[in-house]
Parts: C-alpha cells; structure tokens; sequence
C-alpha cells in the first residue's frame, strides 16, 4: 500500500491514516489518459453459434470431467496449441454453457494464446494494460479488507472483466507462467445460477432494471493504489441487470459488486440495500460456485456474460504470474421471453414426459389428445 495518498496523511489521535478520497491527491486529478473514449462496435457472430451442439469433435479428443453441478468443467488429454478451429468453437459453446473451462500442463506460449483467441474476436484491451494484445495478472497478498478503508473501489471482490464497457468482454483465457504451491486460487460463480435461485417475485423485479456500472472507482484507485496511469477515461454504463446471452439464450444476472454501484431505475437508499442483498447473494452461492488451484501450466477460460469472479486473497509466498487475452463482447441486452436455465430444464423434462406418454400410448394402442 505504500503508494496510496492516504499513506501520508497520518491522524495525530489514531495513528492511522486518514481516510482520504483519492480525488485529494493530485496525481488523480493531474493524470490526463492517452487514449480516446469508446465507441460502441459489433462484433462479429459468436463462434459458439457454429458449433455442434454435441461437440464431437472436441470430446474425440478431450476427456471432460464436469467439477460441480452448475459450473467448471476440466478437460484433460488435449493441448490446446493442437486444437483445430471446429474444436475452437466447439469450446466456446462448452464455456457458454458450463461458465468456465480448465486446462493443466499446457504448452502454449504467450504468441500462440494471442493467436488462438484471435480466433474469437477483436481483442480487448484493459484500461491498465501496456501491451496491445495481452495483459499480465498478478496475484495480491494486500488485506483487501483494509485497502478498501482508503480506496474507493473494491479491487478484491466478484466481478466480470471491465463489465463497465459499451462492449464489455465476452471471453477471458488466463495462463498461469509463475504460481505459488498453496494459494492465488480464482472463484466464479455462474450468473446463469445466481438468476435461477432468486424468488420468482425476484426475478421479474430485477428483470425490468438496468445495472450502473461504472469505471471511476477503479480509475482513482489503479491511480492511488498501484502508481500507474489507466488508458481511457472514467466511463459509466447502463446495462442490463438480467442479460439475455446471445449463444444459450438463457438469462444470466449481470450484477457484480466490483462494478455496479447502482441501479438506474432506483432510490439511492434502495439501490444500496439491493446492492447489499446482491453481494451476500453471490457470496453465499456455494451451489453455483467453483474454486480453481492454480499450477504452471494452467489455463482457464471463462465467459465474462455469464460468470463472475474473484483471485482470492491470502498471504502466499512466490509469484504469481499470469497472461490474459481477452475479446470485445456484444452489447448487453435483454430479451424478455428469454427463459433461465431451471425454467429450459424444467420445460425440456415435460416435453420429454409428455413425449415419452404419446409414445407409449401409441405402442399400447390408446388414442391421447394432441
């Protein structure tokens, strides 16, 4: 924390620092970002929409071991520096569908992971980032519970990739270059799962909502906190609090504590309860939540439309190292006869019964309604 403004401002009757706003500090208020605001793009059709549905191209070659019920799935017995374009889109389709996809003692190299999600889509490139094509992740043994006294954004918790965005990311690969043997691991939770497992009353009050999501509070304390300048200015966005994904179309709630510090449609002190409601929901989602031990070699990829996550914190020793690409999503939008992934499941399994009795009516002879 030793670059943190507040550092310097010492209490004479605690002893601690002052809880300064970093606006205070001049070289927030001095930084000028080189780079020109955004514009919303549209991207081209997601790759997952050319995939077959079964993935046999994929599966002839990868072993899958799904890690829970609602989210994470590994895939062993395959590089992904041999996978072939059919098998690239067959994976973004399992993504979309599972959340997140893992990968150990990986081969690739950093030009080969650029390459491989170019395949994907345009690049995206983070607020912080230096390189054009790539950004490195680092781990953090800081007391986010303490940062968070002095700093206005919460650099520790859920949340989606600069989800802040017009076009905010659709998928994410992380590949683990250093890692300690205990600690550094990542959480997500499915968004998908989040939705499911609001009250139905629930449901169709945040499906009429938009979500604030804003990049002033990282852009202060990426300033503050880490003493580097960001490449864009501050950006607010208003997306919807329930998105419709483009590929499944399933609905997903699109709410995460990093980001979001409001809604549109609300009261302030109704947007803060809410906003407190949702953080102890996604905290408390261990039903649609997967923990990932990292190693050398590892790789993750995810779909920022439909999951949250978190590096968890801790006091680890050794570096942690990881590069991250990253490809422009579409827009985030809600279709309102989009249907959750309980409500397919549960549609599927009727259809199936009902199915499955005019079958077997046929065969016994007897005459069933239509």
């Amino acid at each position: 924390m030793a670059h943190l403004e507040s550092r310097k401002h010492i209490s004479p009757d605690s002893g601690f620092p002052v809880n300064l706003h970093p606006n205070f500090s001049e070289k927030i208020k001095n930084h000028v970002p080189p780079e020109e605001p955004r514009t919303q793009i549209f991207p081209d059709k997601d790759r997952a929409s050319f995939a077959d549905p079964e993935k046999k191209a994929l599966f002839a070659v990868a072993k899958r071991s799904d890690l829970t019920e609602s989210i994470g799935t590994v895939l062993e017995n395959v590089q992904l520096s041999q996978i072939t374009p059919i098998q690239l889109d067959e994976l973004a389709l399992l993504v979309n569908e599972r959340g997140v996809v893992f990968f150990r003692d990986q081969d690739l190299t950093t030009e080969k992971q650029v390459e491989l999600f170019e395949h994907y889509g345009i690049l995206d490139k983070h607020p912080a980032q230096k390189d054009v094509k790539h950004v490195i992740i680092r781990g953090s043994r800081e007391n986010h519970r303490e940062v968070l006294k002095y700093t206005p954004w919460p650099s520790g918790d859920f949340h989606a990739d600069t989800s802040f965005e017009i076009n905010p990311p659709s998928y994410s690969m992380l590949r683990m270059e250093e890692h300690p043997d205990v600690g550094g691991d990542t959480a997500w939770v499915s968004g998908y799962g989040l939705y499911d497992t609001l009250s139905k009353a629930m449901q169709r009050f945040v499906d009429g909502l938009h979500a604030v999501h804003t990049s002033r509070l990282q852009y202060d304390t990426i300033l503050d906190l880490w003493g580097t300048g960001p490449n864009r200015a501050p950006v607010d966005s208003h997306h919807p609090a329930v998105r419709t994904h483009p590929v499944t179309g399933l609905k997903a709630l699109n709410v995460n504590p990093g980001f979001v510090t409001s809604f549109a449609e609300l009261n302030k002190v109704e947007s803060d309860k809410l906003l407190d409601f949702f953080q102890y929901h996604i905290h408390s989602a261990d039903d649609h939540y997967v923990r990932w031990k990292w190693a050398v070699g590892s790789v993750a990829m995810w779909d920022n439309r439909c999951v949250v996550h978190r590096v968890i914190p801790g006091r680890y020793e050794g570096n942690r190292r990881g590069i991250r690409t990253t490809v422009f999503g579409e827009k985030p939008y809600f279709d309102p006869s989009s249907e959750s992934r309980y409500e397919r499941e549960d549609r599927l399994r009727q259809e199936g019964e009902v199915l499955k009795a005019q079958v077997d009516a046929k065969e016994s002879g007897i005459e069933t309604p239509a």
